[in-house]
């Protein structure tokens, strides 16, 4: 499939493995780009689960298309879009890529999703063939629900050798690396039960008696996307980071805004951890939809004070329409008997997730909607919540409105975070 073209330049591409380590050439290519073509702001962002580097490129040309004429004739822009290894499912609707999610919901596995699971988690060819057999057949016999568990957890491989396993948690009550959500460390029937309720309760069909199998498909996404935390985290600390100190000594005048989606939210955050000692070229961050805790910077998070890493604010945009972050984030996210009810306060509040409520508990921490932001001076340190449910509003389920990020209004927002005016 051809690349899409990009629409800004100058343009560069990082892409990184599992384990954080990034391609040499094209990091060379940046560096040495950066030098010469005398840019003064650096934009870099990272896409969430997108499941190919066509779809994330895509993504990072319409964000960035309105970029330049929203921005000053004087800005010097260049721009930057990691591509990780992740995943999404294809029956996932996206607004603005409609040809992108043409598979309509259904229980088994669809040919594309297939195929992402086996690029993704490759060597586990019969345990994806296994698990869709399950989901297509969904027999009865609860021996066979626990039997999909089994190979869900390892497919996904719940606690992994290597450094991915020190990334999983963004709390420190979630215990680095040994505990597992419920989801891994408790029976299958009861997951996929709660999982069905909560899917019951977004598609507005009430909350009838679940069948397990309704849910058994959710729990294989949302087993899919802790795998992907990892990565993002690993990503994050061990490849992002230290390549913005090497880019800080190679070009010091570069002032560096990082932008991250979803799980791409959590990669850049952890950047900020692997970020040199002495280093001050990021200037801003600006999370859309971030699918991590929103007291991952607070004094219980594993992030505490590294937004203090910034020479710049720290902005949260996030909307009460992402039914991905809302409901089955916390749900998905909780430890075994920490939490009450499927969609209850208590679960949302201390399960949740940046993109839907916020930067939490951290002392200071600023909040307006997406007018005030977008007609005023931003904060110029801290963290700044932007409720952006104005815009990012569209999407049906199980994601509601999650990936509605491609708007003119959130791109000036990363250029009001990082002074780029």
């Amino acid at each position: 499939m051809a690349q899409p073209t990009m629409s800004v330049a100058p343009y560069w591409e990082l892409t990184f493995d599992a384990d954080g380590d990034v391609d040499a050439g094209q990091r060379d290519r940046l560096l040495a780009g950066a030098r010469k073509s005398g840019i003064r702001d650096l934009i870099v962002f990272s896409h969430g689960w997108n499941n190919d580097r066509s779809g994330a490129t895509l993504l990072y040309s319409r964000f960035f298309q309105p970029i330049p004429r929203l921005a000053p004739a004087t800005a010097r822009i260049g721009y930057a879009g990691v591509v990780w290894p992740s995943m999404r499912f294809c029956d996932e609707p996206i607004p603005d890529f409609p040809h992108a999610t043409a598979v309509p919901p259904a229980p088994g596995l669809d040919g594309g999703t297939r195929h992402a699971l086996l690029e993704t988690f490759p060597g586990r060819a019969m345990v994806v063939e296994r698990i869709a057999r399950l989901l297509e057949q969904r027999p009865p016999e609860q021996s066979e629900l626990e039997e999909f568990g089994r190979l869900v957890r390892e497919l996904v491989d719940a606690v992994p050798p290597g450094p991915q396993a020190l990334f999983g948690a963004d709390t420190l009550t979630e215990g680095v690396p040994q505990d597992e959500p419920e989801m891994f460390s408790g029976p299958t029937a009861a997951a996929c039960e709660e999982f069905a309720a909560a899917l019951s309760a977004v598609e507005a069909e009430g909350f009838a008696l679940p069948n397990p199998w309704d849910g058994a498909k959710e729990l294989l996404r949302q087993a899919t996307y802790y795998a992907m935390k990892r990565r993002a985290g690993t990503v994050g600390e061990r490849g992002l980071g230290p390549l913005i100190g090497r880019l800080a000594r190679a070009v010091p005048t570069v002032r560096v805004h990082l932008v991250g989606h979803s799980f791409g939210g959590r990669l850049v955050a952890f950047a900020l951890r692997g970020l040199p000692d002495g280093v001050r070229a990021v200037k801003s961050v600006t999370l859309l939809q971030g699918a991590f805790s929103h007291y991952a910077f607070a004094a219980q998070g594993v992030l505490q004070g590294h937004q203090n890493r910034i020479d710049g604010p720290l902005v949260c945009c996030y909307s009460r329409f992402d039914q991905a972050l809302g409901t089955m984030y916390p749900l998905a996210s909780r430890m075994a008997g920490d939490a009450q009810g499927v969609v209850g306060e208590v679960l949302g509040a201390k399960w949740g997730a940046m993109g839907h409520d916020g930067v939490q508990a951290v002392p200071g921490t600023r909040a307006c909607v997406l007018a005030e932001a977008l007609s005023g001076p931003l904060p110029t340190s801290g963290c700044v919540n932007v409720d952006a449910a104005a815009v990012v509003r569209r999407g049906g389920a199980p994601a509601g409105a999650h990936s509605d990020i491609v708007h003119p209004e959130l791109a000036r927002v990363v250029l009001a975070a990082g002074r780029i005016t």
